[in-house]
């Protein structure tokens, strides 16, 4: 079990959307968050309180948490002289980077050292089976993006609380590092070998009540060409019932693909749907998630007005205004 409450590491985060562990963590599990630190020259603030190692030491913070995804999921050697001090001061780490903290001959060293923990939190702990693709009992729900970044475990997140705030069985199955820091659980999808992603999400989403929703936090984009197959593994594996079309509209090219222009909404709904109904013959896209942060208050409720008018489907920003309509979509299956 990873020690709480945290301190936020930003280190030098370039932007908002490269620190989006952090902001995930703070929106969705304030009480574990004492602080963020930022390096000279961050670009992102998760609006807690700037301290240094000292401060949130006394305050009562425990684990140092690398709240950045950048892309590869390095550890840069700017952040070392601060990950070493932080564990000289007596914080344990966690991380959900490619580049595993196990991995850093001095982090392990200077860890042993002073008794502190490293908590890779991107390494599978379980022996996934290869996907049978056999049907299980239950209900599961997909938040599919037209992009990476677009508010996937958001919209999850959003329905799961909404579908329990309403006396309803759902579960939130985290898929990534930032979901498995929210809720301490889950399956790290991009860091399972190929042959077994999607049967790692069988495993994550069992047969159960038949009234239960599991709530399955998308990853990646069938157009993104970097990360597709995570997509593709979530939605054969996870054979949802129903799916929600993700969506970011102030976006001017794919995340980290400057020559790749985002797809539409339709074209994301064309190219998902039949792909789920391979697994799930009787899958439907239920609902359509924006993510409409970057808006004001009238240009995002007319921009969600006028995409549910055009594609037919119920269409919230689920983060701002709450995951009801979602959610109603979900119990009229």
């Amino acid at each position: 079990m990873i020690d709480t409450p945290y301190l936020l590491f930003l280190g030098d985060a370039p932007d908002q959307l490269a620190a989006k562990v952090a902001q995930g963590i703070r929106d969705w599990r304030p009480d574990n968050v004492i602080g963020q630190l930022r390096m000279e020259g961050c670009g992102a603030d998760v609006k807690v309180a700037d301290m240094d190692l000292h401060a949130a030491k006394a305050s009562g913070a425990k684990t140092l948490v690398i709240g950045v995804a950048n892309r590869g999921g390095i550890i840069s050697s700017a952040w070392k002289r601060i990950l070493i001090e932080a564990l000289s001061e007596g914080f344990d780490i966690a991380s959900g980077l490619h580049n595993l903290l196990r991995d850093e001959a001095d982090l392990v060293a200077v860890a042993h050292e002073y008794g502190r923990q490293l908590h890779d939190v991107r390494i599978p702990s379980v022996k996934y089976p290869i996907a049978n693709g056999v049907k299980r009992s239950g209900k599961r729900c997909l938040a599919v993006g037209t992009d990476c970044s677009v508010g996937k475990m958001y919209t999850s997140l959003a329905m799961d609380k909404e579908m329990k705030a309403r006396g309803l069985k759902s579960s939130f199955r985290a898929t990534g590092q930032t979901g498995i820091l929210v809720t301490g659980d889950g399956v790290p999808l991009d860091a399972v070998i190929a042959d077994f992603m999607a049967g790692s999400i069988e495993y994550l989403t069992p047969d159960n009540d038949d009234d239960h929703w599991d709530m399955i936090e998308g990853q990646g984009s069938l157009f993104h060409v970097s990360y597709s197959g995570v997509t593709l593994a979530l939605i054969h594996g996870g054979q949802p019932d129903a799916l929600i079309l993700s969506h970011e509209p102030t976006r001017e090219h794919m995340r980290g693909l400057p020559t790749y222009d985002l797809p539409s909404l339709e074209a994301l709904r064309d190219m998902a749907l039949p792909l789920a109904r391979i697994a799930n013959p009787k899958a439907e896209v239920v609902g359509i998630s924006v993510n409409t942060a970057a808006m004001g208050e009238d240009e995002a409720l007319s921009y969600l007005d006028d995409v549910e008018k055009r594609m037919g489907l119920p269409t919230c920003d689920p983060f701002r205004q709450g995951a009801g309509k979602l959610c109603d979509a979900l119990e009229a299956i």
